[in-house]
C-alpha cells in the first residue's frame, strides 16, 4: 500500500534543516548534503511502503499509531510518522538518544 499524500510537519522540516546546518558547521557541506539525500531517500521508501516502520511503544495512547524508521546511513536518527487512509504525516526527524516521547 503506497501513500498518496505526504505532509511534512513544520517541526519535521525544522528538524531536517537544523541537523543539516549542524553538519555544515561541524564538518562540511558534503556531509550536510549526504544527510539531506539520506532523509529524502528514507522518506521515499516510507511513501512506497508506509507500514515498513516499527510501531513505537509510547505510553501515551494518542501516540499508539506513530511509526519510526532509521534514516539511511544515519542509523541513530529516526523518522517518526503516522499513516492513515493513504495519508503520510511526517512528525519528527530526531536522534534516537533523546527523550523521544516528550518531543510529541
Amino acid at each position: 500500500m503506497k501513500a498518496s499524500a505526504v505532509v511534512l510537519s513544520y517541526t519535521a522540516v525544522a528538524d531536517i534543516l537544523e541537523q543539516a546546518d549542524w553538519y555544515r558547521q561541524q564538518s562540511d557541506s558534503r556531509l550536510a548534503q549526504r544527510w539531506e539525500k539520506s532523509v529524502t531517500s528514507t522518506l521515499l521508501r516510507i511513501v512506497e511502503n508506509p507500514l515498513a516502520g516499527t510501531l513505537c511503544r509510547f505510553k501515551s495512547k494518542e501516540l499508539s499509531d506513530v511509526r519510526r524508521l532509521p534514516v539511511d546511513g544515519f542509523r541513530k536518527h529516526l523518522i517518526f510518522y503516522r499513516f492513515k487512509t493513504k495519508r503520510l504525516l511526517l512528525l519528527r526527524v530526531v536522534h534516537g538518544a533523546r527523550d523521544l516521547e516528550s518531543l510529541f
